[in-house]
């Protein structure tokens, strides 16, 4: 690595570090907003791209068993014409300037839908703080796929009166958890890089049940970011019914090069017609890396914050493991100068 690698390498691994008080941080900023939530119809719609709309991702597999309303994440510049007139809709950019997501937000505004704002600048504020529109700045210099802690604690804070019990002090119990893990997360002798050691140069696919696929998508992201990898995921069971076939008919030579990352989570799922552990045994007999990583925490809030924070570390190990520099991104700053976009 250059100087300015090893400097990114340290910076990136210090804010995967940062990622618990991140959480408590920003629950503190989307809590103090005064945010009128619908009562009628209770839906949200968290519109975003890429470490964004994730926040959004991870917030709904969070609270999809604890609260009635209807959570959802738009990817893009449309919005559904199926969306309620009483949802709230919350636009996430970090830096402010993402195209797909201010076009969206003049679409809700033509439409009259509540809006919220959630940036650490840029267009999206100058529109919401024209528009009257409730903005959550967050703290702005950081690379917005290191910024999901804040993110994911303001839209955490901001719908916290709408669950049963406020999860403040919940929140704040997984994030002092969650950091005293952190040293381990970021060790070379702890189970993220023994994980990365295991995965070497194989294609990795992450496993995950159905209502954990965010975390799956949040692993193959950083790891396409951070170490500059292919990645790929599958949800359980879903696997069983198609994928199934494909690793069976996988040759020997391809199978070498392909690594299984299955993110168990607690209570397991009991096995269905179609027992998963059949999948493990096959590839295991095509020659298929096979790793398992327990999450061990039936507290839904914090098996999916940890599962994130074991996936970030990771993906830095791999990054460190290839010689890459996991902070630099100009394939994305290309693709924008291109189309004209910021």
């Amino acid at each position: 690595m250059t100087v300015r690698s090893e400097a990114n390498r340290i910076r990136m691994r210090g804010l995967a570090v940062d990622f618990p008080e991140q959480l408590t941080q920003g629950f503190r900023i989307g809590q103090e907003l005064d945010v009128r939530l619908p009562s009628e119809t209770p839906s949200a719609l968290v519109v975003g791209m890429g470490g964004s709309a994730i926040a959004g991702d991870l917030l709904e597999g969070i609270t999809r068993a604890e609260i009635d309303w209807t959570l959802g994440t738009i990817r893009g510049p449309d919005l559904p014409r199926s969306t309620p007139a009483t949802s709230l809709v919350l636009f996430v950019s970090y830096s402010g300037n993402t195209w797909e997501t201010l076009a969206a937000y003049d679409a809700a505004r033509r439409r009259g839908l509540p809006c919220v704002v959630v940036s650490s600048g840029g267009e999206l504020q100058r529109r919401a703080e024209r528009d009257g529109v409730t903005h959550a700045a967050i703290p702005p210099g950081l690379p917005p796929r290191a910024a999901l802690g804040l993110i994911l604690g303001v839209l955490t804070g901001i719908l916290d009166p709408a669950f049963p019990e406020s999860y403040e002090g919940r929140l704040s119990t997984v994030a002092s958890r969650l950091k005293g893990r952190q040293s381990e997360f970021a060790s070379p002798k702890g189970s993220p890089a023994g994980f990365a050691r295991r995965v070497g140069h194989r294609t990795p696919t992450i496993f995950a049940p159905n209502e954990f696929r965010s975390v799956a998508r949040r692993w193959m992201t950083q790891i396409e970011e951070n170490a500059k990898r292919i990645a790929h995921t599958e949800e359980l069971p879903e696997a069983m019914h198609n994928a199934l076939v494909a690793w069976d008919a996988m040759d020997r030579t391809t199978a070498r090069r392909q690594a299984i990352l299955q993110l168990d989570f607690l209570p397991r799922a009991p096995p269905g017609p179609v027992d998963p552990a059949y999948l493990e045994r096959l590839l295991s007999r095509r020659g298929i890396r096979f790793e398992r990583v327990d999450v061990g925490s039936d507290d839904r809030m914090e098996a999916i914050l940890t599962a994130v924070s074991l996936g970030d570390h990771f993906s830095l190990f791999l990054a460190e493991q290839g010689g890459v520099d996991p902070l630099e991104i100009r394939a994305i700053e290309r693709s924008k100068l291109a189309g004209g976009r910021r």
